[in-house]
């Protein structure tokens, strides 16, 4: 797929609660190999969209297409079969055994080999060196042996990234990556979303709240207010935009939203 493509889209996307209207309308398209941040004040529906564009809710009105299929009345499963993976769908995180097992058991599923407690995973030679290959990109390869238990939260969350990663993903989707996680293992998490970005290989759409984070690692961004689509451009387009500095910006965004 050229980086020109568009491999995901959404037309009219919307979905109420009663008489609230979550997400009003939205048309949006990502291209291939895009990094895109979806920003936005709190309560402005960025991770109900997600969950739209994820499956796990179903709109009122529109369309999700991924790479021109409408994928709109697709489950969850369906869509991650498809290409479409989101962080926390890999949460299932095996804690009593080891960082490597988990990935390892995520490259089996992906390869369709079923996990046999009688069969030594040396048989799946290919696998394992798979899976050291994720950890290194995720900077876990020196908990490899570690139970999973044992992790740090920010670890955690990169064993989740890298079980998405093995699933081979063409659109991971990550909500938050950051959140819940101390100072000292925000940088961590940077540096792995930088080594994914830079591969070039993966559609990546974000929802954060850290700004700086945004700014230096998107391609593009997407302002929504109130549900609605405010601005799509580049950081810079975004930054110098006028209603995105009234709506966002300008005092009615919520820092600790």
């Amino acid at each position: 797929m050229s980086s020109n493509s568009i491999i995901l889209e959404t037309k009219d996307l919307t979905i109420s609660f009663g008489g609230h209207t979550a997400v009003n309308q939205v048309s949006l398209q990502v291209p291939a190999y895009q990094f895109k941040s979806i920003i936005g004040p709190n309560g402005a529906g960025k991770t109900t969209f997600f969950n739209l564009l994820s499956g796990q809710l179903k709109p009122t009105m529109g369309q999700v297409l991924f790479k021109g299929q409408d994928v709109t009345k697709l489950s969850p499963a369906e869509r991650a079969r498809k290409g479409i993976g989101r962080s926390f769908q890999i949460s299932n995180v095996f804690p009593q055994l080891t960082v490597m097992e988990n990935v390892r058991l995520a490259v089996q599923a992906q390869a369709g080999i079923l996990y046999n407690f009688f069969s030594h995973f040396k048989r799946f030679k290919s696998f394992e060196e798979k899976s050291y290959h994720l950890l290194e990109t995720v900077l876990l390869e020196k908990k490899a042996d570690h139970l999973a238990k044992n992790l740090a939260h920010g670890e955690k969350r990169k064993l989740e990234i890298a079980m998405l990663l093995a699933l081979e993903s063409e659109i991971l989707l990550f909500d938050e990556p950051t959140a819940g996680m101390s100072l000292e293992e925000v940088p961590a998490i940077l540096e792995v979303i930088q080594k994914i970005k830079e591969k070039k290989d993966r559609t990546i759409i974000l929802i954060e709240h850290k700004m700086d984070m945004v700014l230096d690692l998107s391609d593009s961004l997407t302002v929504l207010f109130n549900g609605k689509l405010l601005a799509d451009g580049t950081p810079e387009e975004i930054m110098n935009n006028h209603l995105v500095q009234t709506a966002y910006l300008g005092g009615l965004y919520d820092d600790a939203s």
